[in-house]
């Protein structure tokens, strides 16, 4: 269509005279189902066929299942059913590993959103998807400290409009719209298609001028091949109507929309908990949790007053390796949703010697709701020394349990697996027998 030659023309523009991108930042803000997974497909493959270096790529959306989607399900098939088909040489589909490798040593790789994913190699090129979904950093931070040695390296942000959670999207958008508004034509390149606020996107004239991918005629789009629009009039009329009007305006006008900024638990209450001179000791309970695609754990510790979370990785593999290679952990029990995610890494870790605690889905909802009541009581001393903790208490949901509740994992804007290890590890409260003193988890 249009406006992808459009973007892709300025986003991917090189100055003759060094042969560097004139951006190294490409921030692209545009409605939902307008084509933006062909402009990120077509300026990976750019990379793949128009450098004679070997390129290191990197692809991350708001969660793991997402990355291997689009990776695996959405752009190999394209590639491999292209003219282009040749380049490739394998497609990896092993959880957590997913990447397609091409013949001239390029590829492009799932990173998960853990702040240290990206340490320890360079990256040419980087994806970050679905950005309104992050309440903080932590995937640019773990992937702009790769780039910083590659001159020609660019990255990319990509995203429909947010709320007011979204605080790391606003940021980008801000900074974006001074870059425009100054042309300095390097460093940011920012493109955005959106219905403007005072007007109202659920008015069809006003859509036609304003989303791209729209048919400007009714009924199945007559266009050329070449720009042929892939949002019919009436498709677009009826998903509307049949969504929430915010979130309408939201994912269609890309207008920036209340809400979101409703947190479960307050900034201010969840603020006020914090301690950096809190430490769990004497006799303590371990929990583990794990996210629902496998993506990454968390292990977390309290003494029944103070709480901590330990570690936050990458995958599950290395959980039995954490409790086994200090035989004091295997003193101490570890609190576990046996209903969760964590039930793939149960039997293991009791064949390890892990004295764990099976937790009910009763027990759980008992759990989440005496930690709900301890930081709003301000009960409970959290040690600030985990950015995954913080944001999984900003984007946390709830889901209903009979008269109770438990953080739900389904519709949490963030990764609720930190949370659900304090949860777990604070409701235990400390064990029953006696335990030893822990300095160095």
């Amino acid at each position: 269509m249009p406006w992808q030659r459009d973007a892709v023309d300025v986003a991917c523009e090189f100055d003759p005279d060094t042969g560097l991108p004139y951006y190294g930042e490409v921030n692209l803000i545009v409605m939902r189902q307008q084509g933006k997974t062909t402009i990120e497909l077509a300026s990976l493959v750019d990379r793949f066929v128009s450098f004679t270096d070997r390129q290191r790529c990197v692809y991350s959306a708001q969660s793991g299942n997402d990355a291997r989607k689009k990776l695996i399900e959405d752009w190999a098939p394209a590639i491999q059913q292209s003219k282009l088909a040749g380049i490739v040489d394998k497609v990896v589909q092993a959880n957590g590993h997913e990447s397609i490798r091409c013949k001239t040593g390029s590829f492009v790789e799932t990173m998960a959103s853990l702040e240290a994913s990206g340490h320890g190699f360079s990256v040419h090129f980087g994806m970050i998807d679905e950005a309104w979904k992050d309440h903080d950093d932590r995937r640019e931070q773990a992937m702009d400290p790769a780039m910083l040695t590659i001159p020609d390296a660019q990255k990319w942000v990509v995203s429909t409009a947010g709320n007011d959670a979204s605080t790391y999207l606003r940021r980008k958008v801000e900074a974006g719209r001074q870059a425009a508004s100054e042309d300095r034509g390097f460093g940011i390149c920012y493109i955005e298609y959106a219905v403007p606020d005072d007007e109202d996107p659920f008015d069809l004239d006003v859509m036609l001028r304003y989303m791209p991918a729209l048919c400007r005629t009714p009924g199945p789009c007559t266009c050329s091949h070449q720009w042929r629009h892939t949002v019919t009039q009436e498709a677009l009329q009826t998903r509307m109507q049949g969504m929430e009007p915010d979130e309408a305006r939201r994912a269609y006008g890309n207008q920036w929309i209340s809400g979101g900024g409703e947190r479960v638990i307050p900034a201010e209450l969840w603020d006020q908990v914090q301690d950096p001179d809190t430490a769990p000791e004497g006799r303590v309970t371990f929990a583990v949790d794990v996210n629902v695609d496998q993506a990454s754990a968390s292990i977390a510790v309290s003494d029944g007053e103070q709480v901590e979370v330990i570690v936050t990785r990458e995958g599950v593999s290395w959980l039995v390796d954490w409790f086994t290679e200090k035989p004091e952990r295997r003193r101490f029990p570890v609190a576990v949703d046996a209903g969760g995610p964590v039930s793939s890494v149960i039997d293991e870790l009791e064949r390890a010697g892990v004295r764990l605690e099976r937790r009910s889905g009763p027990d759980v909802a008992a759990a989440c709701g005496r930690m709900f009541n301890a930081v709003a009581d301000g009960e409970v001393r959290v040690r600030p020394s985990s950015a995954e903790l913080d944001a999984a208490v900003a984007g946390v949901a709830t889901k209903p349990v009979g008269d109770k509740f438990v953080w739900s994992r389904q519709t949490s804007s963030a990764d609720v697996t930190p949370l659900m290890a304090v949860t777990l590890a604070f409701a235990a409260g400390p064990p029953k027998s006696p335990g030893i003193a822990v300095i160095d988890y």
